[in-house]
């Protein structure tokens, strides 16, 4: 096949040696198979930031680290330079979280290298040898929908245990691998302490793959595993081989607004004492 602009770099660096064939084109990026010392690869091409689908919502970026202050003011101020620096981050935040799960036990395609915003990792194959599926093509048992359901609780269990959430985890960013589900896709990770959002995109993800399962076993429709895991990890409780129940009774104490008001008006008074001080000074 005729070889893709962005693919040529990599060849002329040794890095690929042949593009075998287009193998999907996603929202993000174009994945092709490639062979590469050997050994069958694929390559994501990412996409340029005017030809994605998915938008880099502010959610996801919320306190992602840049390399240095000037990329960081660059990327607030929206200037050319920053808007190539926050481009520049969305591609290698997906190379960074692939490196920090692999290293966890985390079931996701093991990388390679990065170059030029092409991503090489490991080709997830089915049994037969052949690119492996998505979940979402898949029609499952009853008995196949609880084990590959409690395959991925676990792989997500693990991600919150090395600080990261997925964030649009569902059957579209799983592959059904010969061994079992595979998590792909992590452009939009976020760091599950530094990011507001996590325990939101959490609970989602939970339920996406809840809402799929539950289609070929309705029983797991009535499970509250999100909001556990959630609750186990802000109590530090929450490591890779804990038990799960399905099982969630949140606080129904009602809540304490005067002692919240109380402490509202303290900060507030501190506030002003210390503008005082500083007028005085």
């Amino acid at each position: 096949m005729k070889i893709p602009k962005r693919l040529q770099p990599l060849i002329a660096e040794g890095l690929i040696d042949t593009v075998v064939r287009q193998l999907m084109s996603g929202k993000e990026a174009m994945v092709y198979v490639v062979r590469s010392g050997g050994n069958t690869l694929c390559a994501k091409v990412y996409k340029e930031a005017t030809q994605r689908s998915f938008r880099q919502a502010v959610d996801y970026t919320e306190n992602r680290k840049v390399k240095n202050s000037r990329q960081a003011r660059a990327m607030a101020k929206g200037t050319r330079f920053g808007r190539e620096a926050q481009e520049a981050a969305w591609q290698s935040a997906e190379v960074d979280a692939l490196r920090r799960l692999a290293a966890a036990g985390v079931r996701v395609p093991k990388p390679y290298n990065f170059l030029d915003g092409v991503l090489l990792m490991e080709l997830v194959t089915d049994e037969n040898g052949d690119a492996a599926p998505r979940l979402n093509d898949s029609v499952l048992t009853p008995e196949q929908a609880r084990a590959h359901h409690e395959t991925l609780l676990r792989q997500v269990v693990r991600m919150l245990c090395a600080g990261v959430v997925h964030g649009d985890l569902s059957e579209f960013n799983v592959l059904l691998a010969a061994d079992g589900p595979v998590i792909i896709d992590l452009p939009q990770a976020v760091d599950a302490a530094g990011n507001n959002h996590a325990s939101r995109m959490l609970l989602r993800d939970v339920a996406n793959l809840r809402n799929f399962f539950g289609r070929f076993e309705p029983s797991l429709l009535h499970t509250a595993f999100g909001a556990e895991i959630w609750d186990l990890y802000e109590r530090g409780a929450l490591f890779p081989d804990v038990a799960l129940t399905g099982r969630f009774e949140g606080n129904t104490a009602p809540a304490d607004v005067s002692s919240v008001l109380r402490e509202i008006d303290d900060a507030l008074a501190e506030e002003a004492a210390r503008r005082l001080r500083l007028q005085l000074t």
